[in-house]
C-alpha cells in the first residue's frame, strides 16, 4: 500500500507517454529511486564518526555520494529558511553548506551579534530539523562578493598586521574567531562527532590564488592554518579550496564551473575528489547583464565530475539571496546569485532546479558501484568515451560526448544517441535514465504584479541633505585622507571640502578629480556641477568639469561614495579608497587645508528609522527633484503570502529602508550595455513587514523621481 501510494506520487508525468517497455524500465529505475528516498524521510541523518578515504567522505562507515548547496543565513532571513531548505531538500540535496560572516558577527571587537539573520546556530538546527548535513566555511576570509572579504573593517586598524600572512597579528585575530565559532558548535553538539548535522568544516578560502603575493610567507601561513584548525579537534574533516598544496590531513578541493576537467585531483592518494563551488550562474555586477548558465551545461560537467570519481558536488550558490544593507563587495549588486536553482526570493527556477533534481537521483541509482565498482574507461570514437564502474554485482556506466555534434555510438554492441555535449547514465549498463543534455523540465518565469503605486504627491515627504562646507568640518588635514582608513566602513559617503578664494577676472576654471572611491559628485558653492564613477572592472573615477567660480572665497565640496568595499587579492588591508588628487585649473590641491566629514547628516540622525525621523524637518515633496534627497512615505503590507520587491525603475541610486531595516543599495541609472537596469525591484522580505503602516525611506543620490515608485508581488509561471 505504502509501496503503490509513494509511487505514485512520485513516478512523473512524462512516465505515461512512454511505451509499456520504456514504462518497465523507467519505473524499475524510479522504485529503486524511491527506495533511496524512503530511506532518506524514514532514517535519521544525523552525525557519527565522520572520515574519509580516497572513495568519499564515510559517515558512519558508510561511503557518501553527497550533494550540496549553498545557502547563506545573512542573506535570508529566519523565517524563509525552512522553505529554503526544504525546497533544497525536495531537489534531491544532501547538505547546506554556508560561510560564516566575520563582519557580521564582530562588527567591533569583542561585541558580537548572532541574533535574527546572524543566527547561525538557528540556522544549522533548522537543517538538522529537516535532516540534511552542513558544510560550515570558517574561513574566516570568505571572500563571497562580501564587503571586505567577510574581515570586519576593524581588523584594519590594528598596527602592523598583514591579512592572510605569515603575520603573528593576524594569526592571533583569525585563531580567536575560529576558535569562538567552533566552540559555539562544541556547544550546541552541532559536529557529527556529536550526534550534530556538521559533517566537513573549511579553513581559509581560494588562498591559492594569492599564496604567490606572499611568498616563504604564503606557504607557512597555510601550515599554519591547517595545523591550527586541526588543533580544534571538531571530529570532522577540513577542507580547503583551490588549494593544491593543503597540508595533510585538510582535504583540497575544487572550485569552478568545470571541476570535472580543471581539477587536478587530490593532492594525496587517501584524499577523496570534492567540488565546493559549483557556479550555477556568477555574481553580477551593477553594469552588467547576468550570467545565465544553462541547466544541461552545471548537468554535464557534475556527471562528468562523478565520472571521474567525484563524490562530492555543492552548487554555489543554490539560493544566493540579498545583500542587505551594504554587505555587497564593490559594485555587487543587491540581488545575488539570482539565476541560480532558487531565485532571490526562494522562488524555484525551471528548469534548473528540475532539471538537476533528476540528476541527483540518477547519480543516487549508481551509488553502489560508484562507491565500491572498479572505473574501467572506453574510448567510444574521438571525443566519446565511456566510463564503467562495476561492482561484484552491479554495473554503471557514463556515456560522454564532449563534441560539438549529436552522435550515435556503440556501447556493448547497443547504439546509444548522444547529444552534443552531453552525459547519458545507465544505471544498469544498459538503460539510459537521464542524459544531461535532454532538458525535459518547462521553463518558468517570475511575474511581478503591482499591489501599491505611490504616484501621488501627496503621500511623499522629503528632506534635501544639508552640502557641508570647510567651516562645518571639524576633522582636518593638509592631506587628502583615505576613505577606507576614515569612515571605517561606518557609511558608503564621506566628504572631502575645501574653501578657494578666486580673484581672477576670469571665473571659469576647470576642476579636476582624481579617486579611488567608485563615485563622485562635486559641488560648487552648495550647487551640484558634475558626477562620475567608474566600474566593477576599473573602479577608479576620473572627472574634470568647467565650474565658474565666484570672485572672492569658494566653498568646493566633494563627495565620494563606496559601492563596498573591495573583497579579494592580496594585502587587502593595504586597498584604499576615496581622493587621491584634485586640482582646479594648474594648481594641486593634494596637500592643502581639507575638511573632512564621514556620512550623511540623515545617516548620523537614523532619519530612516521611526524615531529619528523628528530629528529632521520633512517638507511636501515638489515636482523638482533635487541630488542628495531623503524620501519618506508608509505602506500597508500587500495581502497573502507571495514575496513582495519594491520597483525602483524610475530612481537613480541609493539606498533603502523599510521600517529601519536596510534594503540594500539600489543602482538603477547604471544601465547595461542593453540599456536597461542591472536590477530595478529589491526584495522586501515579508518579515520585514507589518501589516499596516510600514516606513519606507529612500536616500536618492542623483534626481530619481519616487512617483514611479511601486511595491509588487512576486509569481512564477509557466
Amino acid at each position: 500500500m505504502l509501496r503503490n501510494k509513494l509511487a505514485n506520487t512520485i513516478l512523473p508525468n512524462k512516465l505515461k507517454k512512454k511505451s509499456a517497455f520504456e514504462k518497465q524500465i523507467m519505473g524499475e529505475w524510479w522504485w529503486r529511486c524511491l527506495l533511496l528516498i524512503t530511506t532518506v524521510f524514514l532514517g535519521t541523518v544525523h552525525g557519527g564518526n565522520v572520515t574519509y578515504d580516497r572513495t568519499s567522505l564515510i559517515i558512519d562507515g558508510q561511503h557518501k555520494i553527497l550533494f550540496s548547496g549553498s545557502i547563506h543565513y545573512p542573506r535570508s532571513t529566519p523565517q524563509m529558511w525552512p522553505n529554503l531548505i526544504a525546497k533544497a531538500k525536495e531537489g534531491g540535496l544532501d547538505v547546506i553548506q554556508t560561510y560564516v560572516f566575520w563582519n557580521l558577527h564582530e562588527p567591533q571587537q569583542d561585541q558580537y551579534e548572532f541574533s535574527g539573520r546572524f543566527d547561525l546556530v538557528a540556522f544549522i538546527k533548522e537543517i538538522q530539523a529537516q535532516g540534511l548535513y552542513v558544510t560550515l566555511r570558517i574561513g574566516p576570509y570568505i571572500e563571497s562578493e562580501c564587503t571586505y572579504g567577510g574581515l570586519p573593517l576593524w581588523l584594519h586598524d590594528i598596527p602592523g598586521i598583514v591579512f592572510r600572512s605569515d603575520n603573528d597579528k593576524f594569526k592571533f585575530q583569525m585563531q580567536r574567531f575560529t576558535t569562538k565559532i567552533v566552540d559555539m558548535m562544541k556547544s550546541a553538539n552541532l559536529f557529527a562527532s556529536q550526534g550534530g548535522p556538521i559533517i566537513l568544516s573549511q579553513i581559509e578560502n581560494e588562498y591559492g590564488n594569492i599564496e604567490r603575493a606572499f611568498q616563504a610567507n604564503g606557504l607557512a601561513y597555510i601550515r599554519w592554518a591547517a595545523q591550527m584548525a586541526v588543533g580544534l579537534q571538531t571530529g570532522v574533516p577540513w577542507v580547503m579550496c583551490k588549494q593544491d598544496n593543503a597540508p595533510d590531513p585538510v582535504i583540497n578541493a575544487c572550485n569552478g564551473m568545470q571541476c570535472g576537467t580543471t581539477f587536478k585531483g587530490p593532492n594525496s592518494p587517501n584524499k577523496p575528489s570534492l567540488w565546493t563551488e559549483n557556479w550555477t550562474s556568477f555574481y553580477q555586477a551593477f553594469g552588467g547583464k547576468p550570467y545565465l548558465r544553462s541547466a544541461s551545461d552545471i548537468a554535464y560537467n557534475v556527471a562528468l565530475f562523478i565520472a571521474k570519481k567525484g563524490s562530492y558536488v555543492n552548487y554555489y550558490m543554490y539560493h544566493g539571496g540579498t545583500n542587505f544593507d551594504r554587505l555587497a563587495s564593490a559594485f555587487i549588486t543587491t540581488a545575488y546569485y539570482d539565476e541560480a536553482p532558487l531565485d532571490e526570493y526562494g522562488l524555484i527556477r525551471q528548469p534548473k532546479w528540475g532539471h538537476l533534481k533528476d540528476l541527483h537521483a540518477a547519480v543516487k541509482s549508481c551509488s553502489q558501484p560508484l562507491l565500491y565498482g572498479t572505473q574501467t574507461t572506453l574510448s567510444l570514437g574521438s571525443q566519446q568515451q565511456a566510463y564503467v564502474f562495476k561492482s561484484s554485482t552491479e554495473c554503471a556506466a557514463f556515456l560522454e560526448n564532449s563534441g560539438p555534434g549529436d552522435v550515435i555510438i556503440q556501447f556493448q554492441n547497443i547504439p546509444y544517441q548522444l547529444p552534443r555535449k552531453s552525459i547519458s547514465i545507465l544505471p544498469d549498463c544498459k538503460n539510459v535514465v537521464f542524459n544531461t543534455g535532454k532538458v525535459s523540465i518547462q521553463n518558468n518565469a517570475r511575474v511581478m504584479k503591482t499591489q501599491i503605486q505611490f504616484n501621488s504627491a501627496e503621500k511623499w515627504k522629503a528632506y534635501t541633505e544639508v552640502i557641508p562646507n570647510f567651516d562645518d568640518t571639524s576633522l582636518r588635514a593638509n592631506t587628502l585622507l583615505d576613505q577606507i582608513s576614515t569612515a571605517k566602513d561606518t557609511s558608503d559617503y564621506m566628504w572631502y571640502t575645501f574653501r578657494l578664494n578666486d580673484n581672477s577676472p576670469n571665473a571659469q576654471s576647470v576642476l579636476s578629480i582624481y579617486s579611488e572611491g567608485h563615485v563622485l559628485h562635486s559641488f560648487i558653492n552648495g550647487v551640484l556641477k558634475g558626477s562620475a564613477h567608474g566600474n566593477h572592472e576599473n573602479l577608479n573615477v576620473a572627472m574634470e568639469e568647467s565650474v565658474n567660480l565666484i570672485n572672492g572665497m569658494n566653498n568646493i565640496s566633494i563627495l565620494s561614495a563606496t559601492v563596498g568595499l573591495p573583497n579579494s587579492g592580496a594585502f587587502l588591508e593595504r586597498r584604499v579608497a576615496g581622493l587621491r588628487k584634485v586640482k582646479v585649473q594648474e594648481r594641486d590641491l593634494t596637500s592643502y587645508a581639507w575638511g573632512y566629514q564621514v556620512g550623511l547628516l540623515g545617516e548620523k540622525l537614523q532619519i530612516f528609522t521611526v524615531n529619528g525621523l523628528s530629528k529632521v524637518h520633512w517638507e511636501d515633496f515638489q515636482s523638482s527633484t533635487k541630488p542628495l534627497t531623503w524620501y519618506q512615505t508608509t505602506f500597508d503590507a500587500p495581502a497573502g503570502n507571495d514575496p513582495v520587491a519594491i520597483n525602483l525603475g524610475s530612481m537613480g541610486k541609493g539606498l533603502v529602508w523599510v521600517n529601519g531595516q536596510g534594503i540594500g543599495r539600489y543602482w538603477v541609472s547604471f544601465h547595461t550595455s542593453n540599456g536597461t537596469p542591472s536590477q530595478q525591484w529589491y526584495h522586501i522580505p515579508r518579515s520585514f513587514l507589518k501589516s499596516t503602516g510600514n516606513l519606507l525611506v529612500i536616500l536618492e543620490e542623483e534626481t530619481g523621481n519616487p512617483l514611479g515608485i511601486t511595491i509588487d508581488i512576486v509569481n512564477i509561471t509557466s
